[in-house]
């Protein structure tokens, strides 16, 4: 749905995108990664028809987004980061204006205000002026007004920002569920959250895309370390490693703590399968396990790595 091709954006001498490339298929959900002035905002805001790109190509469902802007922008739900509203305006009332201004019905209005309000849980501020909602009520209102006509495709620049941590994990678990009538992209500084909610990151920098795929894709590509199982419990230091070693080849065990409770990393896998074997000879050895738990790569070491200057 979206199709971005060697697109280039520049500020006189400073490339602020330069010959990006990468698409965004329907069902999918996509996080737009980045340190400040990465060019995500830029990108989106070409995407959105708000700027043209200097270079490059751009389409939404099929249509490009200069030759056929206003084609383009009817595929598309826009949300800035900082949302425009109009401060004298019920939510209810600005919501049904922007919904007229998008070309959906007189007859399939009120469901339309309805499903966005309940979605983006407005139910209680519908009759209030948007100029007296706090900032997380007013980004809520800009997400609603990016779902009201129904698009095909969403493009949200920071849709959590300013919102309380309950707010985020509402707006979290809504942009998930979004992929099944949209193709999402949505750009966030939050890496967690792009864990989280994304099928596929696209992490930029300085203009360039300099890795895409899966989280776990990621860190694999990356070289962020194998996967691991921290350990804790009551054994023999030495006895542990060595049995902890058996279970499996390719496993390195390291002892981080003798002194009671010892603390070993067992590195190189941690499935289902290991972690019940692990718990299993503990058992059978009449050992004492207080802790064991799977520990990945975090995306936040691949993010670092790739953000100054490394490619993968």
């Amino acid at each position: 749905m979206i199709e971005v091709q060697n697109l280039t954006r520049t500020y006189g001498p400073r490339r602020a995108v330069e010959d990006l490339t990468f698409t965004v298929r329907s069902g999918e959900v996509v996080a737009f990664l980045g340190p400040n002035g990465a060019g995500k905002s830029t990108t989106l805001r070409i995407l959105a028809g708000y700027l043209p790109p200097t270079a490059g190509a751009a389409r939404v469902g099929g249509r490009d987004v200069v030759r056929e802007s206003k084609a383009a922008r009817r595929l598309m739900g826009y949300m800035p980061e900082t949302v425009p509203l109009y401060p004298e305006m019920t939510v209810r009332g600005y919501l049904r204006f922007r919904a007229r201004l998008k070309g959906v019905t007189p007859r399939a209005l009120p469901t339309r205000l309805d499903d966005v309000i309940a979605r983006c849980r407005l139910q209680e501020m519908t009759q209030r002026p948007i100029g007296m909602l706090s900032r997380g009520y007013r980004q809520r209102v800009g997400l609603a007004d990016a779902l009201v006509a129904a698009p095909p495709v969403l493009v949200l620049d920071e849709p959590t920002a300013g919102l309380d941590p309950n707010q985020i994990l509402e707006v979290r678990s809504l942009i998930r569920s979004l992929h099944q009538d949209h193709a999402v992209l949505y750009s966030t500084h939050i890496l967690p959250e792009a864990e989280a909610v994304s099928d596929r990151v696209l992490i930029l920098h300085r203009g360039r895309l300099v890795a895409q795929g899966s989280p776990a894709e990621l860190r694999e590509r990356a070289g962020a370390g194998p996967e691991a199982i921290l350990i804790e419990g009551t054994a023999p230091p030495r006895d542990a490693a060595a049995a902890l070693a058996q279970l499996r080849p390719g496993l390195a065990v390291t002892v981080l703590r003798e002194a009671e409770p010892l603390r070993v990393r067992v590195a190189g896998a941690a499935d289902v399968a290991l972690r019940a074997s692990v718990a299993r000879l503990f058992a059978e050895r009449g050992w004492t396990l207080t802790e064991l738990r799977r520990e990945a790569p975090s995306l936040e070491e691949v993010f670092a790595r790739l953000t100054i200057g490394e490619d993968v």
